[in-house]
């Protein structure tokens, strides 16, 4: 497996949670609220900070996320859907 498979492997899509939008590892941390917060000026260290949970892998494969979806790539196709636990 690819590096950028392995990250990509980090967000997964639950209907039960956030209503199917991507989240990280199947928690409750959304891919859009990370890249939110990046995009609002905040250091990796910050986020890692306030979701000990997370590791630098994980806000990768944020960033990695967002750019395939925005060169149009189905990037839905390779993320992992799990039911809600």
């Amino acid at each position: 497996m690819t590096e950028e498979a392995e990250l990509l492997g980090r967000i997964t899509v639950c209907a039960g949670i956030f209503g199917g939008k991507p989240v990280i590892r199947g928690m409750r941390i959304a891919v859009e609220h990370v890249l939110g917060m990046l995009a609002a000026g905040d250091s990796t260290e910050t986020i890692l900070q306030e979701f000990p949970d997370l590791d630098a892998e994980d806000i990768r494969a944020c960033l990695l996320f967002a750019h395939r979806s925005m060169a149009g790539e189905h990037v839905y196709d390779r993320v992992a859907m799990r039911e809600a636990s």
